[in-house]
């Protein structure tokens, strides 16, 4: 099993130190509605109009989701101190072990503001699978060996309008001032509209 995690955080940590090619993003979110961390629905009509930012973690994760969740709370007090006006949504990839209850946990374990981090859970194993690889392009499986969840490592920058339109690395050597500078940068063109 040790092997087998190692492996995988080798083959997710390759492609770190250079920056992931957004020039092709456009992919627009497909329509949910799930269950965030006080069991309320939430979905991505509360999101219209807003500027956001996705990944994809879970609470047993003994790898990626630690740097990861780390990363994010590290870039919400960022975006704080910059005025900068941004949602954040993690989807557990474990939701029947992740209830509303263990991710609210889990986000104050890290400090998280609730006010605009979203932990959402409330679907089946089978339906973020193909959520993640079909609107976020990232492949969703559960290691056969552990209880681990193999996902990727992506921060997703979506737009107003619903659609993906940057990605970065999450875990390691996170770009923290440039999604600052992107979603300052979609934030100016809304305003001029």
């Amino acid at each position: 099993m040790l092997f087998v995690l190692t492996v995988i955080i080798v083959l997710l940590a390759a492609g770190c130190g250079k920056p992931p090619d957004n020039s092709k993003l456009n992919w627009p979110v497909q329509d949910f509605t799930f269950t965030n961390q006080e069991g309320q629905a939430f979905g991505l009509a509360d999101l219209k109009g807003k500027v956001w930012i996705a990944d994809f973690v879970f609470t047993n994760c003994v790898t990626v989701c630690l740097p990861m969740t780390s990363n994010l709370a590290l870039l919400q007090q960022k975006l704080r101190d910059a005025g900068v006006d941004v949602e954040i949504v993690s989807f557990t990839v474990d939701p029947a072990r992740d209830t509303p209850e263990v991710l609210k946990t889990y986000g104050q374990n890290y400090e998280a503001d609730f006010a605009n981090w979203h932990f959402l859970t409330g679907y089946t194993q089978d339906e973020i699978k193909k959520f993640s690889e079909g609107t976020f392009r990232s492949a969703v499986q559960n290691d056969p060996n552990s209880d681990q969840v193999i996902h990727g490592t992506a921060f997703y920058l979506v737009n107003p309008a619903g659609v993906i339109v940057s990605r970065y690395e999450g875990a390691f050597d996170t770009p923290f001032e440039q999604i600052i500078q992107d979603a300052k940068s979609i934030l100016r063109k809304e305003k001029a509209k």
